[in-house]
């Protein structure tokens, strides 16, 4: 593999040199005190955590992909060093100690080169949020409780959390009350400027104040211990004594610390960049925190890892590249040549409260509550991992939390089958492209299949296929995801991401051909938004529709194999795909809110006659806020619901509510007789579909719509035309106006009439009297409603009442007149 060195600076612009230059000389100074406190963690003096942010920071910014990512001393890895002095009976500062980590550090680094060397940077894919945020929550709050007593006076605590309870109730019964004033009100005022200044370096002005509180005040002589004086100059270079030190536990322990920095920072880093929008080389990342820990290590300093609460300062104060961390690094050795001497005046209790505040920051508060809401399975390995690090410690914490993640893994799929799709010319579906010769792609479209349940261990393989197919020429991109039954939270967050850079470039993004359970898990996982943005289709064809992609299709085909190609293709419509109903099938039990959202969508945008005309030439799509193609009968129950809001129409078409309503009656009529005509083989399927969504709707309709009192199936009107969708009035509104009709059996129950309203409006039953008193006539309006009837001798009858719903003579005219009449005296009376 091609090592890329300084690859953040590649196309560098100029403009971002004085942004970055800034940004890096606020992560400097915000390092001096949080390198000194972790390093003060880890066993050693205060001046080797600013040894450690100057060459290691260096060697990181040279070989990592990363453009924001800022590394040095941090939290993890200095406790788990600060915890190996302890298990060994080793004195932090002592001789032994300033021997002991460095030697750490130069194994961590040289695991991490073997991880590189063996491509072992999908490991990192083994291990999901859940467990290192849990594991992450545990090493931060045991760091918190270590540094408690020096709050108060005391020196830092050691062991577990039982141990460190111990200790702060002994530091509680001895505290130094001027210590305790100066550290809370430090962390408190910390907390407070990062609620309501996030960006203002408080750090820095805190440090001042605490320089000056020992000139000026002289706290050190009330009693206020202050940090040690560091001497002018660079780091020395140091070769350690490794006959000094057990070497079987220390390449244990430096395996252990390289496995949580490996972890920590890819999945930090891949954080980041997905919420930036950049790409990262894994592999080359791993080899980047190995060339920092073997710099830190020759610099006397401990294990460095990439630092989370830095890296959110640099996104803060918009960082661009790696010239944030050069120029850090060049500021920490600036200081470290010429401006030590302020160091010795920072009392300790100061610097503690800016550490603790750093660590409030990295526990993953919000992680868990949203584990806790979402997924309970999650939020318990998140539990499990942070319970193990306090009461067990971080070396057995990551010994769970490999494990937990493993278990995870065998539990599932970690490596599905997936294949790309493509047409076969003469023939209908999609066919995988490796597997079937004769199957090419349409150009411009990438159709992926994806054939497990999708989560955090395989959600980037889905990611990295999709990215690596697109190429500048792709204006789709469609999942195919019959097989996915089952999504965790990391994969829709990965989902959304996906979604959101895709259509950055511009590219359709879609996911089709899944179970109604997926939406539901994708609405309950907080990323509905894909549904409402019109990202989730039901089927390949009607995400090809949505994306304005029709038949016949544009072939991808090698010019060898033109000639050998015959492009006759037939393809169905969208009704013969079962693509009708889909806000019922997108949105579950949440159809009726989600309707009601788009109608009123609908109607803000309707300003006059000429856009309810546009409606009735060409549907609803123009007037959708994400959607763009729509089934029949999902258009027919929005029309139906928008004359349920007529009185919400602008003052300009307050008058012309009669008009309105025929105009939106005409259009529901086009849309009946259109599925009617063209597919009646299909019609008695989707009134049964349409049943089920009835029942849906009258269940949900009490919640969304307390206003409206929907009539009871032994309710009649004195009226033609109601809503005839609506489940309780379904059953039938020709026997509801007609005494007669409604005592016959056959109308009442015939569910061809009881669930269309259009045909409710059928003129044998509008318009002849005696047809309406008939029960052969109700019989025969189904098969004037059928395809094969409509071809006998009866067709010419039926014909001239088609033509009397479209040309209105005068009779006509007063019968709908009337009709509308009573229509908007039911919608004031209801």
């Amino acid at each position: 593999m091609k090592i890329q060195l300084l690859s953040t600076l590649k196309k560098y612009k100029k403009d971002y040199l004085k942004q970055d230059i800034f940004s890096g000389i606020i992560i400097a100074a915000v390092s001096i005190p949080i390198s000194m406190g972790y390093a003060q963690i880890a066993g050693l003096p205060p001046a080797y955590g600013l040894y450690g942010s100057i060459l290691p920071i260096l060697l990181f910014a040279i070989f990592s992909t990363s453009k924001q990512f800022i590394f040095g001393v941090d939290a993890a890895p200095a406790a788990l060093a600060g915890s190996a002095l302890l298990s060994l009976g080793i004195v932090p500062g002592s001789e032994a100690a300033l021997n002991y980590i460095p030697i750490l550090a130069l194994f961590t680094g040289l695991w991490l080169l073997f991880f590189y060397i063996i491509k072992a940077d999908r490991i990192v894919n083994f291990i999901s949020t859940p467990v290192m945020g849990g594991f992450i929550s545990g090493i931060s709050l045991t760091i918190i409780f270590m540094q408690i007593p020096k709050l108060m006076g005391s020196s830092a605590g050691s062991g577990e959390i039982i141990e460190l309870a111990e200790h702060i109730y002994a530091a509680v019964q001895d505290f130094h009350g001027l210590s305790l004033g100066l550290g809370l009100g430090t962390l408190l005022i910390i907390r407070i400027c990062k609620k309501w200044i996030p960006k203002f370096p408080i750090a820095i002005l805190i440090m001042a104040a605490g320089v000056v509180s020992t000139v000026y005040f002289h706290v050190d002589a009330k009693g206020v211990a202050l940090l040690d004086s560091v001497g002018t100059g660079l780091p020395p270079f140091f070769i350690p004594d490794f006959s000094q030190v057990d070497l079987t536990q220390a390449v244990g322990r430096g395996l252990m610390i390289s496995l949580v920095v490996m972890a920590e920072t890819l999945l930090a880093e891949n954080n980041f960049a997905f919420r930036n929008g950049y790409n990262l080389n894994d592999r080359q990342e791993i080899l980047a925190c190995a060339a920092g820990n073997v710099a830190s290590a020759f610099v006397g300093s401990c294990p460095v890892n990439g630092s989370i609460s830095r890296t959110s300062m640099n996104e803060q104060y918009g960082g661009h590249s790696q010239v944030v961390s050069i120029t850090a690094g060049i500021t920490m050795a600036i200081l470290l040549l010429f401006f030590t001497g302020f160091i010795g005046y920072l009392p300790i209790p100061v610097l503690t409260a800016i550490v603790i505040s750093a660590l409030m920051d990295v526990v993953e508060v919000h992680l868990c509550i949203r584990l806790f809401r979402l997924s309970k399975q999650d939020f318990y390995i998140f539990m499990a991992a942070c319970i193990s690090v306090l009461f067990l410690g971080t070396i057995y914490g990551v010994l769970i939390g490999v494990l937990l993640s493993f278990f995870a893994v065998i539990t599932k799929s970690a490596n599905p089958t997936r294949s790309f799709l493509g047409v076969i010319p003469g023939k209908d579906g999609y066919y995988d492209l490796i597997r079937n010769v004769h199957a090419y792609p349409i150009k411009g479209v990438v159709m992926y299949q994806f054939n497990e349940n999708l989560f955090f261990a395989n959600v980037k393989i889905l990611q990295e296929d999709l990215e690596d197919a697109v190429s500048p020429d792709t204006q789709v991109v469609i999942i195919d995801a019959r097989a996915i039954n089952n999504i965790d939270i990391t994969a829709a967050d990965r989902l959304a991401e996906l979604s959101s850079r895709l259509t950055d470039l511009g590219i359709h993004f879609y996911i089709t051909e899944h179970t109604e359970k997926l939406n539901q898990q994708m609405r309950q996982l907080g990323v509905e938004h894909l549904i409402r943005e019109g990202h989730v289709r039901r089927t390949i064809l009607a995400a090809l529709h949505d994306a304005d992609i029709c038949a016949p299709y544009e072939l991808d085909i090698p010019d060898s194999e033109k000639e050998s190609v015959k492009l006759n293709l037939t393809f169905l419509p969208a009704e013969d795909e079962d693509t009708l109903e889909e806000f019922a099938w997108a949105y579950g039990d949440q159809v009726v809110e989600e309707m009601e959202h788009e109608v009123h969508h609908i109607l803000n945008h309707i300003h006059g006659l000429k856009d309810i005309e546009e409606i009735l030439e060409n549907g609803l799509v123009d007037h959708l806020e994400n959607w763009h193609s729509l089934g029949a009968f999902d258009e027919d129950e929005l029309l139906r619901r928008i004359e349920l809001h007529l009185d919400e129409l602008s003052q300009a078409l307050a008058e012309n509510q009669p008009l309105v309503l025929q105009l939106i009656e005409k259009r529901r009529r086009i849309l009946r007789d259109r599925v009617l005509r063209e597919h009646p083989e299909v019609f008695d399927k989707l009134q049964k579909h349409r049943r089920k969504l009835e029942e849906r709707l009258e269940l949900q309709r009490a919640s969304v719509e307390p206003q409206e009192q929907t009539p009871q199936p032994n309710q009649t009107f004195e009226k033609e035309d109601v809503p005839a969708q609506e489940s309780d009035a379904a059953q039938d509104s020709d026997a509801a106006q007609d005494s007669d009709a409604a005592q016959d059996s056959d109308v009442a129950q015939d569910s061809d009439v009881a669930q269309d309203s259009d045909a409710a409006q059928d003129s044998d039953a509008a318009q002849d009297s005696d047809a309406t008193q008939d029960s052969d006539a109700a019989q025969d309006s189904d098969a004037a409603q059928d395809s094969d009837a409509a071809q006998d001798s009866d067709a010419a009858q039926d014909s001239d009442n088609i033509q009397k719903e479209y040309e209105l003579d005068e009779n006509t005219a007063e019968q709908e007149s009337n009709l509308e009449r009573q229509f908007l005296e039911y919608i004031r009376r209801h």
